[in-house]
């Protein structure tokens, strides 16, 4: 299984970063940067485009697909073609976009420029001749491609002596474990477990779920010396399903035990991916899609007219002892729309984007058990306005999960210190509220 190649456009739709395409036509990467830009002009917004888009060919002989995804204003095309998934390009360039902003800090068109040289050595290593992902780890791509602050060092220290460059990398893949390096030392162990669980729902117009989904995952910030060797136990882990692992995690004993043994990678990592799935003692008529409580009540209330419509939209919290951060309601209001007039009650702030005729609805803090509300007006240059049918509603939980996951025990075996250790849990919510 491999890709054609990759191909990165800038805010413009010019491309800035391209791989060689040994095995095709020059004119190959160009048929797939036509095939997103008219797919991109026929849409109102860069969102609305598909992630994969069916490309024909030149003479209708060869036919392909286009894989995307965006990142800082950038457009990272992933052209297959034969049989292949095109999940395996998707999984590709999402993994290609977390090396860059581990090497690159902030990856957008200048940074890219910036380090060109980083970006390509990047690419070589990361993507063979023939379309194979090789190596992806960072820590074993940081014995190869030196990242660009230290490379800066070294040029102005070594007057850009290219016998510091090779010593400094000299040894590559000197450790035998592939995801960590060797000889990692640190003044202060510890290791850090962030908890995020996303609440991903739709809800009808009669307030009832008509889907719900929590995924989590845990990510971890490991600054420890040598190679330890860890397992980590956790209270309740029967409530995780469709789990996926970090290559550190022995998979034999999670399958016997429910414990996560391994040794940890330097840096960030996520540890683990899972689904929550509600505990096997429920009683199995509330099993479904209603499991999950939404945290939000959202009442919305939508009048259309010939010349544009009203808006009165209610939103409690149901949470009685955690507030709600960072809250966010947007609405469409279609073509022509404009002169919007609103008023909020209870806190935070609207504003109407003329460019994506949106909508937003703000808030910074949302206390618990509290009532606010967004009432007002716009117009609309077309005869029949057609917004959006559904509200979307964003925020994030502080110290909260909705599968109550915690972690019981974190034993390190192999070195002698004892670290410290830090656990936190954080939920995303993202809702869909029909009107």
């Amino acid at each position: 299984m491999a890709i054609d190649g990759l191909i990165v456009l800038d805010n413009a739709g010019r491309p800035i970063v391209q791989t060689s395409f040994q095995s095709t036509s020059p004119a190959y990467p160009l048929i797939h940067i036509d095939a997103y830009s008219n797919a991109l002009a026929k849409v109102s917004r860069p969102e609305d485009v598909d992630p994969v888009l069916y490309v024909a060919g030149i003479d209708d002989t060869k036919r392909s697909a286009c894989c995307h995804v965006g990142c800082g204003g950038l457009r990272l095309l992933c052209p297959v073609s034969g049989d292949i998934d095109p999940l395996f390009a998707l999984a590709f360039l999402r993994t290609f976009i977390d090396i860059l902003q581990e090497y690159l800090g902030h990856v957008s068109a200048s940074t890219l420029r910036d380090n060109f040289d980083v970006v390509y050595q990047l690419l070589e290593e990361t993507l063979d001749s023939g379309g194979h992902p090789l190596t992806t780890s960072t820590n074993a791509l940081r014995d190869i491609v030196i990242p660009p602050s230290l490379l800066n060092k070294l040029l102005s220290v070594a007057g850009a002596n290219i016998s510091s460059l090779s010593a400094a990398s000299s040894n590559p893949f000197a450790s035998p474990i592939p995801w960590r390096k060797a000889n990692v030392r640190y003044n202060s162990n510890e290791i850090y477990f962030d908890v995020v669980e996303e609440l991903r729902a739709v809800v009808g117009r009669n307030g009832v779920s008509l889907s719900n989904d929590v995924l989590g995952k845990v990510d971890t910030n490991c600054k420890l010396s040598g190679t330890p060797d860890m397992l980590l136990t956790f209270t309740n882990s029967k409530v995780l399903t469709d789990c996926s692992f970090h290559p550190c995690v022995r998979l034999p004993r999670w399958s016997r035990d429910k414990a996560l043994s391994f040794v940890p990678p330097d840096g960030h990592f996520i540890l683990m991916e899972y689904r929550y799935s509600p505990s096997s003692s429920a009683n199995p008529s509330t099993l479904g899609v209603h499991q999950v409580p939404v945290p939000v009540m959202v009442k919305p209330s939508v009048v259309i007219n010939e010349s544009g419509g009203t808006i009165d939209v209610t939103v409690t919290s149901r949470l009685t002892t955690r507030a709600i951060e960072d809250f966010s309601l947007e609405l469409y209001l279609g073509q022509g729309a404009g002169a919007p007039n609103f008023m909020v009650s209870g806190g935070g702030s609207w504003a109407f984007d003329p460019r994506s005729l949106t909508l937003r609805w703000e808030m910074a803090n949302m206390p618990a058990s509290s009532s606010h509300s967004l009432r007002g007006s716009w117009s609309s240059s077309v005869p029949h306005p057609r917004p959006a049918r559904a509200f979307r509603t964003k925020f994030a939980i502080q110290q909260h999960t909705f599968s109550a996951l915690k972690i019981d025990q974190l034993r390190v075996s192999g070195e002698q210190y004892k670290p410290y250790k830090g656990v936190r849990g954080r939920s995303l919510v993202d809702i869909e509220w029909r009107w």
